[in-house]
């Protein structure tokens, strides 16, 4: 029997959804919910850091900060390796990386080297997700790819909830050790399960000899037919006036992608800037406004809650219409909503309402925005894509959380410093709204 060419778009859009897609979107909902847990884990036991170690509240700083930096380290790292050797291998990294530094926080005597293993865990976390995110997008099927990869995506939300309530069963038996015990064997043991049942990404595989065997039963899980063979499709784009393919960097600086990277990257950096200020510093905000701690502690939950609910309904519309446009308007929302928290901050019940659609329009956008530049870069350089634009976002983060304070006390008043924190979601929606008019309803990169 003659062997027979598909192509990997073929298979993934087929008529019913197979096993293997959704088994791939479980693996990788279990991976970035343990990229949660591993992440968040430092905040439930800073209080005992502090007490056990004697710590100031400057010297935890740095403890904080060293995993932020590891992310971003990791994710201009791993972006690259995942489009050089493949998307699975990446992934196992680096859970091997953040399994064995969450593990070995639990052994540090000293916040100096509880600094250094949370920086090398970081940049294991760093990898994973936006590996996770690219494998995701390339196995889900196009007419409702945006909703599959943000539930998937959910998963590291669900490790950041789980996070506290776990902690809070650990801690009276084990102490903070027993936090970090449990957020390195977790995906340690989850690792080889992973190597075993989670597929490569046929697209990753498409024309790569070295790969000829691991596609065909890839195609074999997918498909049932032994004989299926992968067939190449490489667009125009991705060649350069010599013929030949274009490598990483070429692919995401070309004529036609630059000003796309550009405004992405925008978009991510001030997304992630005013998510981490308004995150890190509206409990302070509210409590000094005069309302009570345990009650500010229930506000802030409000913005994961809606960044929920907003990814899911972004998810719905960008499957169905232009996914910049929805984008857009999810930051107007965003922007909306942050600028009404300063004249609510005296005002718990209004707040609750503030902050929830804060939530559902700046963390609705991240997400949404994740999922579309999974789906904006060909083949070649889709996951260092990915991991770039989160890795300038982090960068944000980073800058955001330390410049909050500055502003709070630079302004007037609470109600001048929000309208001045809703400044980075504009650009965000403007940066997107952009792109969009440059890219939207043109050919679909493979």
């Amino acid at each position: 029997m003659h062997a027979q060419a598909v192509s990997s778009d073929a298979v993934m859009n087929g008529s019913k959804t197979s096993g293997l897609q959704i088994l791939t979107l479980v693996l990788c909902f279990m991976v970035v919910a343990c990229d949660g847990f591993d992440l968040a884990a430092v905040g439930y036991v800073a209080p005992l850091l502090k007490k056990a170690w004697a710590l100031t509240p400057a010297q935890l700083g740095p403890i904080f900060g060293a995993g932020l930096f590891g992310l971003t380290v990791g994710s201009f790292v791993f972006g690259p390796l995942a489009d050089r050797i493949g998307r699975k291998r990446v992934i196992v990294m680096s859970m091997l990386v953040f399994g064995i530094g969450t593990l070995a926080c639990a052994y540090a005597e000293s916040a100096s080297t509880l600094v250094v293993l949370r920086f090398l865990t970081g940049v294991g976390l760093g990898g994973a997700m936006p590996t996770a995110i690219t494998l995701s997008s390339e196995f889900s099927p196009e007419r409702n790819r945006a909703l599959l990869v943000t539930l998937m995506f959910c998963g590291f939300t669900l490790g950041l909830a789980c996070g506290g309530a776990l902690a809070a069963l650990l801690i009276p038996s084990y102490g903070w050790q027993g936090v970090f015990i449990f957020g390195g064997i977790v995906p340690l043991v989850l690792t080889p399960i992973i190597w075993i049942f989670l597929p490569e990404s046929l697209r990753f595989m498409a024309g790569k000899k070295k790969f000829e065997a691991e596609s065909r039963k890839v195609l074999e899980r997918l498909t049932g037919d032994p004989h299926a063979t992968l067939a190449e499709a490489i667009p125009d784009e991705r060649r350069n006036s010599a013929g030949k393919k274009d490598g990483i960097l070429a692919t995401l600086f070309s004529r036609h992608y630059r000003a796309g990277t550009m405004l992405l990257w925008l978009a991510f950096f001030c997304t992630l800037w005013v998510y981490y200020q308004i995150s890190s510093w509206l409990p302070t905000v509210i409590t000094e406004g005069g309302i009570a701690v345990t009650q500010a502690a229930t506000i802030g939950a409000m913005m994961p809650v809606g960044g929920t609910i907003g990814s899911l309904i972004n998810a719905r519309l960008m499957d169905r219409h232009n996914p910049f446009a929805v984008l857009s308007v999810s930051y107007l929302i965003a922007a909306i909503s942050i600028v009404c928290i300063g004249p609510a901050v005296h005002h718990a019940g209004w707040l609750y309402v503030t902050v929830f659609f804060t939530g559902f329009g700046l963390s609705g956008a991240q997400t949404g925005a994740n999922v579309l530049v999974s789906s904006f870069y060909s083949t070649v350089a889709r996951a260092t894509g990915v991991s770039w634009a989160l890795a300038v976002g982090r960068i944000g983060s980073i800058i955001g959380s330390m410049t909050g304070g500055l502003l709070l006390a630079a302004l007037p008043s609470a109600q001048m410093a929000f309208v001045v924190f809703a400044v980075p979601a504009v650009i965000a929606g403007v940066s997107m709204f952009s792109a969009g008019r440059l890219y939207h309803g043109k050919a679909k990169p493979l």
